[in-house]
């Protein structure tokens, strides 16, 4: 029986490409004597080429690339270079997957992948994302198991295509760094809608591996690659349901509930509170303190299949499924069938809220609500919340449920946020007696500005009118050392180092991956 091969040659510097499928005509195996790095071999193969397809990565050609199919998205540029001889040695065959083949899989940002259509071709091609796109649903003695998604592409559906009508796949993980290689065989199952939505939230496709067979070897390439520029065109991580670490809820029946748009208030130029109508309350459910609601603005924002977007390659993959923190409380007043966000203008969706009228009647779609970041008092516990800015939300969805004799609230804000500082105070005037606050940026010195400053402190609240610092944290009165639970709702830089000044301490934080 003839037999079938295909490859793929890739140039990750210029993100270009060329597939090639065809037949074997004859191959041959030599053994090379190395004395440092014992017996190593040389294949030689003979192939037929039968179809092929090739592809560069060049912008005036957009036109040819889209006709030919073979897109440069999500493929992260790097830098190829020849190493030393390589010292390849299997470190494991079986299964499960040990603890350097996991590590190179979850770091990876691309593999390769082959498929065939039977006895009759075969293809091979690459997926590619941000670090970590693949992932694993299962690795212990009954199993392997890996879940990836599958994003928007050229529509001509090669590869599933052909792992729909033979659900196998071979599948390559290179380590650019260490020379390390991961070589697993499986049988596959494409996950379509719901069924992707509930093991993979926020993908419409995804692939799932079931690993038969594996080889780890360390120090199997004869060649490393330096990092480039990242693929504009990926998606943010997709962790599984089972990670606990998405933000959508899938519905629990047919029933769609919808949130509409009742009121705007703009705090500051870029800080507005809105608040929505829930017009089925029954279908999601009531939200618990610290939980975030996600709505979907597809129907208002969507722009439709793209093969490429290059103006703007983000939205490509973009379910425009957002989700805010709630800022508004069960015991405050807040109707059954109402929620409140407090949200900064920063991206396409917030743009789109903020621009809107309330007498539009504004509708969309309501997911759920989700989220754990609920503040827990015990008795005569004085409990610390650093907040950055708008991260101030969770708390105030809280505030009615503790006693704010207790909380030592340290926020650290930008001088231009001060009138969200405000609004908080004149809403709930007791949190203000446990605050401090921290502004950075230029203090206005006219007659405003230090009015407004000196009105803060005449709602008791301490003002600092410079940055946050670590000794600002070990002498909060009445804490105890080590014993305090801290809780943290910041952005990126600022929680990186609050992480790195409580090390020693037990914390708590809402890490916005959602």
């Amino acid at each position: 029986m003839t037999r079938i091969v295909s490859g793929l040659g890739i140039h990750l510097a210029t993100r270009s490409r060329v597939k090639l499928a065809g037949k074997l005509v004859a191959g041959a195996l030599d053994r090379i004597s190395m004395q440092d790095c014992g017996q190593m071999a040389e294949a030689q193969l003979v192939i037929k080429v039968e179809q092929s397809l090739g592809m560069e990565c060049v912008k005036c050609r957009a036109r040819e690339l889209s006709q030919a199919g073979n897109c440069p998205k999500y493929l992260n540029k790097k830098e190829i270079v020849p190493a030393v001889v390589p010292k390849p040695a299997l470190a494991s065959s079986k299964l499960p997957l040990p603890v350097e083949a996991i590590n190179l899989l979850l770091g990876a940002d691309l593999f390769f992948i082959s498929s065939c259509h039977g006895h009759l071709s075969m293809g091979t091609n690459h997926r590619g994302g941000s670090a970590g796109f693949c992932r694993l649903l299962k690795n212990d003695d009954y199993g392997t198991v890996l879940v990836y998604p599958e994003f928007s592409g050229n529509r001509l559906y090669q590869t599933l295509g052909n792992l729909q009508t033979t659900p196998k796949a071979g599948i390559v993980v290179p380590d650019f760094d260490s020379g390390d290689v991961l070589h697993l065989t499986g049988t596959t199952e494409i996950l379509i809608g719901k069924e992707a939505a509930d093991l993979l939230p926020r993908s419409n496709v995804a692939v799932k591996v079931q690993v038969d067979d594996a080889r780890f070897i360390q120090n199997g390439l004869t060649f490393r690659g330096t990092a480039g520029e990242p693929s504009p065109y990926n998606p943010p991580v997709r962790f599984l349901a089972s990670e606990g670490r998405s933000s959508v809820d899938v519905q629990v029946n047919d029933r769609t509930a919808y949130a509409k748009l009742i009121k705007k208030e703009l705090l500051t130029p870029t800080i507005g509170r809105f608040r929505f109508s829930i017009s089925d309350p029954e279908v999601v459910g009531r939200f618990k303190p610290g939980q975030y609601v996600a709505l979907a603005f597809e129907d208002e924002l969507g722009a439709g299949y793209s093969h490429m977007r290059d103006d703007d390659p983000s939205s490509l993959n973009d379910d425009l499924v957002r989700s805010f923190t709630v800022s508004s409380s069960r015991r405050g007043g807040t109707p059954e069938d109402e929620v409140e966000i407090t949200i900064r203008n920063v991206g396409k969706v917030t743009a789109f809220l903020f621009r809107q009228n309330v007498r539009a009647g504004l509708e969309v779609p309501l997911k759920g609500f989700s989220g754990t970041f609920a503040i827990h008092q015990d008795e005569d516990e004085i409990v610390p919340f650093v907040a950055g800015g708008i991260g101030i939300t969770p708390l105030l969805a809280q505030v009615p449920d503790l006693d704010l004799r207790r909380i030592r609230l340290i926020w650290t804000m930008n001088i231009t946020d001060i009138r969200l500082a405000i609004d908080t105070f004149e809403r709930y005037p007791p949190l203000a007696r446990s605050t401090m606050l921290y502004f950075s940026g230029a203090v206005d010195g006219g007659q405003e500005g230090l009015q407004t400053t000196l009105r803060l402190e005449q709602y008791g609240a301490q003002v600092c009118k410079r940055r946050l610092a670590a000794s600002d944290l070990l002498s909060i009165q009445g804490l105890p050392a080590l014993s305090s639970t801290w809780y943290i709702c910041a952005g990126p830089q600022l929680r990186q180092a609050l992480l790195s000044w409580l090390s020693d301490r037990r914390v708590i934080y809402e890490s916005f991956d959602y």
